[in-house]
């Protein structure tokens, strides 16, 4: 699914906009994220390690922004026809998810963005950091360094081990 998702954005913008921000804007998209922009960069022939910061910007730079606000953006969108059970839709779901953050606090949050998988990753980890009270000092950190950890994986996983380690 990442993968004909990124293919999506990717012909949608080729041709429009360089290549490598077309992997930075698959990054910051939910669902795809980094994972989606290390497919993207892989498909487009970016050469690993730009594709890695490009992916990892564009991955980390709504974060901040939906620790701080995503709260406040719900409450704002509750009261609006049509949002109101998409809103309780993804606070479901995430709280359904945040039992593990909950329990293991810092180091679920870790875990849950650093694993690579459909459904985990930097947004949701944010929403759930800001759903149960986790400071943005604390959440933000901790999700850079899962982002870069899935960074690695993701690399692994689409250039190939002998490209993370320059053979």
């Amino acid at each position: 699914m990442t993968e004909t998702l990124a293919d999506f954005v990717i012909e949608l913008f080729r041709n429009k906009i360089s290549n490598e921000l077309i992997v930075f804007v698959v990054s910051m998209l939910p669902v795809l994220e980094l994972r989606g922009g290390m497919v993207a960069a892989k498909l487009l022939d970016l050469p690993l390690l730009p594709a890695f910061f490009i992916s990892f910007a564009g991955n980390m730079l709504p974060i901040p922004f939906i620790l701080i606000f995503i709260r406040k953006i719900f409450q704002f969108l509750r009261d609006k026809k049509g949002f109101s059970k998409i809103i309780e839709k993804l606070e479901i779901r995430s709280m359904r998810q945040s039992d593990k953050v909950k329990r293991w606090r810092e180091w679920g949050l870790l875990m849950f963005v650093a694993i690579p998988l459909p459904g985990t990753g930097g947004w949701t980890g944010a929403l759930i950091a800001a759903l149960i009270d986790m400071r943005i000092k604390k959440s933000l950190p901790i999700i850079a360094v899962g982002v870069l950890i899935a960074g690695f994986i993701m690399a692994v996983l689409t250039y190939g081990l002998p490209a993370l380690l320059g053979r």
